[in-house]
């Protein structure tokens, strides 16, 4: 099948824009791997993870609600994190996929660990990547953002933030290629979606996740230096933690090649 784009409802208000790469030969296959993308992305954010998964798992890349070729959100809608749990739940019970492993960076890594702890039945196994556990850090951030998209668009918020969110490691063209994807983003998705960003705090359910659990952060993250990010993760029962040099907080795209075949590594451990 190779890859395809497939739209599914999960509300009345939202159908989910859902990439899926498949090239597995059907006497070796492992479980699905589910990927979750941060704010202003999309599933392309994991493009460059797709060869190290798809020869041997289906991999399953959605458009969070309001985000790339999914339904667009209008800056008055409520979004609830539970919400967008729900809304992948839904989404695999539509795909017929039972148990998967999950992948998340940025808030995607957040919402890949909420799952992990209240669906523990539907996950083999999480990568949180350069992901924060609370984002209530966010609460001055997240209003000038949101002011500063309503005056002047996307792209220049997207263009003003790059430097945080990527750091310094990425040549011109790259930093073009995730300007270009984030600026596709709608601004009322963004009214509506930073409105929740600050809200969003999984901290209390870390100790409940009881699946093999893998953290990779950097260690210059602008999200939380190594020893706040330890601090959390060891929390979490049997987790594990990987630290790789470098100023981005954004590590599943800045280091994707390196990041993606350490997620692979550790669910072939945990799935033998």
């Amino acid at each position: 099948m190779a890859s395809e784009l497939r739209k599914i409802g999960v509300s009345e208000d939202c159908e989910l824009a859902v990439r899926i790469d498949d090239y597995l030969l059907p006497w070796d296959v492992k479980p699905p791997v589910v990927m979750l993308h941060g704010l202003a992305e999309s599933g392309e954010a994991f493009r460059r993870w797709v060869p190290y998964f798809a020869t041997h798992h289906l991999v399953v890349r959605p458009d969070l609600r309001g985000y790339g070729d999914s339904t667009p959100m209008q800056g008055d809608y409520v979004y609830r994190f539970a919400g967008l749990g729900d809304d992948i739940i839904r989404m695999l019970d539509a795909m017929k996929l039972d148990r998967v492993f999950l992948v998340g960076g940025k808030i995607g890594g957040t919402l890949a660990m909420h799952l992990t702890a209240k669906h523990p039945d539907r996950v083999i196994a999480v990568a949180a990547v350069g992901a924060p556990a609370s984002l209530t850090s966010f609460n001055e951030r997240a209003p000038t953002w949101r002011k500063q998209i309503r005056e002047q668009g996307v792209e220049p918020w997207v263009r003003e933030t790059t430097a945080g969110r990527l750091g310094s490691s990425l040549p011109p063209a790259a930093l073009d290629w995730w300007i270009k994807l984030m600026s596709k983003t709608k601004a009322s998705t963004l009214e509506a979606f930073l409105q929740m960003v600050p809200t969003v705090d999984v901290t209390g359910e870390l100790p409940s996740i009881k699946r093999p659990t893998l953290v990779i952060t950097t260690t210059g993250s602008g999200l939380g230096d190594v020893a706040s990010v330890k601090a959390w993760q060891e929390t979490i029962p049997g987790s594990k933690l990987e630290v790789l040099p470098g100023d981005s907080y954004h590590v599943a795209a800045t280091d994707p090649d390196v990041c993606a075949q350490k997620v692979r590594a550790f669910f072939d451990r945990v799935a033998t």
